[in-house]
């Protein structure tokens, strides 16, 4: 990987996370894209737009959050970390928890709002 914005520690702390899930560079697939969104002419007309494919577990991921090349394919690597962790944790992964207590949530003040609605409409 490039050395440019990321600091050092980052990425010792994301090739460290490879590691432990077995991502290899090898393993990758990585095109350039043409960008597409906010960011004006320069956005549009350049490959910023980072595809990246592991090829044992087939997980895909596309990123463009920043204007620089070397910053989405950090970002895209992180992304894939995060993918494939979730696939091998199964349900147990933190974005997995964090949507169940939303939804949980989402479903006590639809009940609630429920409740309400009946007495409102006894009186």
């Amino acid at each position: 990987m490039e050395k440019t914005i990321i600091t050092a520690v980052k990425q010792e702390q994301l090739l460290r996370r490879m590691a432990e899930l077995k991502i290899r560079e090898a393993d990758l697939e990585e095109k350039f894209v043409l960008g597409s969104g906010r960011g004006g002419q320069k956005v549009n007309k350049s490959s910023t737009c980072v595809y990246l494919r592991h090829r044992p577990t087939g997980v895909e991921v596309k990123c463009q959050k920043e204007r620089s090349r070397a910053l989405n394919r950090f970002f895209a690597r992180r992304l894939l970390c995060d993918k494939i962790a979730e696939i091998t944790a199964g349900g147990d992964s933190a974005h997995q928890k964090e949507l169940a207590r939303i939804r949980c949530n989402k479903d006590r003040r639809r009940r609630r709002a429920r409740g309400k609605t009946i007495l409102d409409a006894e009186e």
